[in-house]
């Protein structure tokens, strides 16, 4: 019986390390992906300076558009929550097309206001910069948006 289970575990022990050694074959990332993850990390930068009001790293990140679509809300508010999801990444030559949802929480004059919409990020350059916001603009005051058909 202690035969058996010595032999049982040493078969484990063997199997283990086969299966474990061998080559090692690094799959190598590709190019669309590593502009995937540039333009995911570029939208939570301009999120974050956004709800910072961090207009230094908005402009260093955007273009001259991509501000002015950035910085449109005309309206004060008090605070605001906004998250992102990413949905779809489109890759067209020099132009990156961000797919994303999102949604808002702003707090204007004590009261809170939710939306929520889809928005495509267009992105260009290298490295990449938001050069402009299709759909629903995130960054605007709800009440701003133009109306939604």
């Amino acid at each position: 019986m202690r035969k058996t289970g010595l032999l049982l575990i040493s078969l484990l022990a063997v199997t283990f390390l086969f299966a474990c050694g061998g080559k090692k074959d690094i799959k190598v990332q590709s190019q669309e992906s590593k502009t995937a993850e540039e333009a995911f990390a570029l939208s939570e930068v301009i999120r974050d300076a956004f709800l910072n009001n961090d207009r230094d790293t908005i402009r260093k990140n955007t273009t001259e558009d991509g501000y002015k679509s950035v910085t449109a809300n005309r309206k004060a508010y008090e605070s605001i929550e906004l998250s992102f999801t990413p949905r779809w990444v489109d890759i067209e030559q020099t132009k990156v097309m961000l797919n994303m949802t999102w949604k808002s929480t702003w707090t204007a004059a004590g009261k809170k206001t939710e939306d929520r919409g889809m928005a495509i990020f267009v992105m260009e350059g290298k490295p990449l910069k938001l050069s402009g916001i299709l759909r629903t603009n995130p960054f605007i005051f709800p009440e701003q948006q133009q109306p939604r058909f």
